[in-house]
């Protein structure tokens, strides 16, 4: 009696593997980037700067934040830079300093980081971009100073875990946004 169910199973089974099966390649998200658009955010701090009309900017409400420090923030990519801001009183090398320490923190995870510095004496900004490589929290870290009174500082992050493969578009996408938003930088 029980041999019944079994022969009926194995000959099921040999009956539903006469289909050839084709393996399908790992599939992706696609991703519908926005138009870039930018838009100036005048907050009340001494400084102003373009932003992504598809981010919104909102101020930093973490237990340590300090005055004019906010996050820009990316819903369609659940992606935020974290920007604080410090006044210099003769400590400008400090705070290039501790952001050094912050990047370098990541060598344990990172490929590679490449410094991308920039220069424009005219309108006072000053600063290097940290393009880090491999599977680290924080893809891209930045500062921009006039070297004598202001000095901001960001930072990208992803609410998700890192993987290099599938957030690099998105990375490149927002990397280009961060550029745009430190070349338009003005200090008040």
């Amino acid at each position: 009696m029980k041999i019944k169910p079994m022969l009926l199973l194995a000959l099921l089974m040999l009956y539903s593997c006469r289909q050839n099966y084709t393996p399908k390649p790992a599939g992706y998200l696609r991703i519908d980037y926005p138009e870039k658009n930018y838009s100036m955010f005048r907050g009340a701090g001494p400084y102003e700067f373009k932003y992504p009309v598809y981010a919104k900017v909102l101020p930093n409400t973490a237990e340590n934040s300090e005055p004019y420090w906010y996050d820009v923030y990316f819903p369609g990519f659940d992606g935020t830079i974290h920007l604080s801001y410090k006044r210099i009183n003769n400590n400008l090398s400090e705070y290039i300093a501790d952001t050094r320490t912050l990047v370098y923190k990541h060598t344990s995870r990172a490929d590679g980081i490449v410094e991308i510095q920039f220069l424009d004496t005219a309108d006072k900004r000053y600063g290097i971009i940290y393009d880090l490589q491999g599977e680290v929290a924080s893809p891209v870290q930045f500062f921009v100073t006039d070297s004598t009174e202001h000095f901001l500082r960001g930072s990208l992050y992803f609410n998700t875990t890192p993987n290099r493969d599938s957030l690099d578009p998105v990375i490149d996408f927002v990397r280009k946004d961060i550029e745009y938003m430190v070349e338009s930088v003005k200090w008040k």
